[in-house]
């Protein structure tokens, strides 16, 4: 058996934040002891004691306007002075057995020198039980890279790691808490939405938008992908990702003009 060393990684851990006092110290908990350097990237109007979290925990914080994900993400990563990065959402965690992996990884420099940067699949926490299926999972996601070798693009707020270089493949599972309850997760379908509309300006939409597309969303989450495995909470995120997916094209079609005057 391979024993993990216990020496800290070359890795700094690199996460961007706003209102998070209430979540972020798991996150922050999860890559203590066994990474070199922690960046927390705090928007500058934050006042809920997420700034005391991320101090205790020994993170090296900067505050900062909001500049837009990717541009927040970008910011983070050139703060980082370590070999590696490692970037993480202040709702995301690192497992335990996604950690052993990490640390094995790395105590095999043949294979962590053959890549410039490592994917893992992301399993969500939602309303009582870990997904498992669906459009949700695997969910792979690339957040471990050589410094260097990647930064942050495509559009707000859906920003991706372009990489520059071979990715591997890790088995292990990133955690993701994103939805304390089903209220929140309704919630965050109007700011999406806003922004949807706001980045295809002048478009319309038309019956394969608000009919044959979300249809197949929730055909493929919930039948071909195996939504339905994931009990009333798979059948429940397939559902709101069709309300999502008609809310965001019916609304290139509202009227934005006043009301008829009828007098």
């Amino acid at each position: 058996m391979v024993l993990a060393t216990q020496k800290p990684l070359p890795i700094s851990v690199c996460i961007i934040s706003g209102a998070e006092a209430s979540r972020i110290g798991r996150a922050l908990a999860s890559v203590a002891r066994w990474t070199s350097e922690t960046i927390v990237v705090l928007n500058e109007d934050v006042a809920d004691g997420t700034e005391q979290v991320a101090s205790k925990h020994g993170a090296k914080l900067f505050r900062e306007p909001w500049k837009g994900h990717i541009a927040q993400k970008n910011s983070a990563a050139q703060k980082a002075m370590q070999e590696w990065i490692l970037g993480l959402d202040a709702d995301e965690a690192v497992s335990a057995p996604l950690c052993e992996e990490i640390k094995l990884c790395f105590a095999d420099a043949a294979r962590s020198q053959k890549f410039a940067a490592f994917s893992f699949p992301r399993r969500t926490w939602y309303c009582g039980r870990w997904i498992g299926h669906g459009d949700w999972y695997p969910d792979r996601q690339v957040r471990l890279w050589r410094s260097g070798c990647a930064n942050w693009g495509g559009t707000d707020p859906h920003d991706k790691l372009i990489v520059n270089g071979r990715i591997g493949k890790m088995r292990s599972d990133l955690h993701h808490y994103t939805n304390a309850s089903i209220t929140q997760h309704v919630q965050k379908i109007i700011p999406y939405a806003d922004e949807f509309v706001r980045q295809n300006l002048g478009r319309s939409a038309g019956g394969l938008d608000l009919f044959i597309r979300p249809f197949w969303r929730f055909v493929r989450a919930y039948f071909l992908r195996l939504g339905f495995l994931d009990g009333w909470q798979g059948y429940y995120i397939a559902w709101l990702n069709v309300f999502s997916t008609v809310t965001r094209y019916a609304r290139l079609l509202e009227p934005k003009s006043s009301p008829p005057d009828e007098h």
